[in-house]
């Protein structure tokens, strides 16, 4: 058996909280509307569980992301630099929109933030798969 290293980890521990924070909205957009047709009152207790996991998720996926860039030698490849700058993009941009679609008060926040949150967070992981394939 191949044993673990620091990189097997640190790309572990990415790619699974990436997966909860992805992941998680996936199954939220599934289930929120069937508990809002059962029982109305559940949803914002759902939502807050989910962000009780979902948000430490964020975090190590952004603390495990940042050690992966210092991990990586892309020194002179200006297409490897552009996609992370995308991918950095699209994080920052998932984690600002669910906040919004998280504190927000009016229909706009919560249904705005929502979706762009979601499609930046599907966004940033594709864009992953890129970096790590694209060496």
């Amino acid at each position: 058996m191949l044993s673990p290293t620091a990189e097997t980890i640190r790309l572990f521990l990415h790619v699974i909280a990436a997966s909860v924070w992805v992941g998680g909205q996936v199954v939220m957009v599934g289930l929120v509307p069937q508990i809002r047709k059962t029982n109305p009152d559940a949803v914002k207790a759902i939502a807050n569980g989910f962000g009780k996991i979902a948000w430490p998720a964020f975090v190590v996926a952004v603390v495990t992301g940042i050690w992966n860039m210092f991990e990586v030698d892309a020194g002179g490849w200006a297409a490897y630099q552009v996609t992370l700058g995308v991918k950095i993009m699209l994080v920052a941009t998932s984690g600002v929109a669910v906040a919004v679609h998280q504190f927000g008060r009016s229909k706009v926040a919560l249904a705005v933030g929502g979706a762009v949150g979601f499609l930046a967070a599907l966004a940033a992981m594709y864009v992953g798969f890129i970096l790590t394939t694209g060496r």
